[in-house]
């Protein structure tokens, strides 16, 4: 009945530059190049220019700002992503969404809008 179309995003998030583990928290502004795994907590805003990765245990509450980003835990705050987000399953996401694809699996959680743009509308 639908024609599925197979959406290749690049998720090889094996390798990070930077972890905040899981018994970390942060407060503040976090900027970074390069890929980041955060299992930790985090408040305040994420500008990420690379990958970013967000553990099944992590507590995120900020406004992020990435290339492309995986969640697996909790963010509460507005992404925007000039590549992808994907929420898996155990994501819960709270907040506005720009980007250019956007993958929900299954059981996952948005709550939010969403909006769909090109990669060259992302504002800086």
């Amino acid at each position: 009945m639908f024609n599925k179309k197979e959406t290749k995003i690049d998720t090889d998030f094996d390798k990070f530059d930077t972890l905040i583990g899981l018994n970390t928290s942060f407060v503040g502004d976090l900027n970074a190049k390069g890929s980041i795994r955060l299992d930790g907590q985090l408040k305040g805003k994420v500008n990420v220019e690379g990958h970013l990765f967000i553990g099944e245990n992590a507590l995120v509450e900020a406004d992020i700002v990435t290339s492309s980003l995986i969640v697996s835990g909790k963010v509460t705050g507005n992404i925007e992503a000039q590549s992808f987000v994907r929420i898996t399953s155990n994501g819960k996401v709270k907040g506005d969404i720009t980007v250019k694809t956007l993958v929900i699996d299954e059981d996952a959680f948005f709550e939010g809008n969403c909006k769909m743009i090109n990669s060259t509308e992302i504002s800086e």
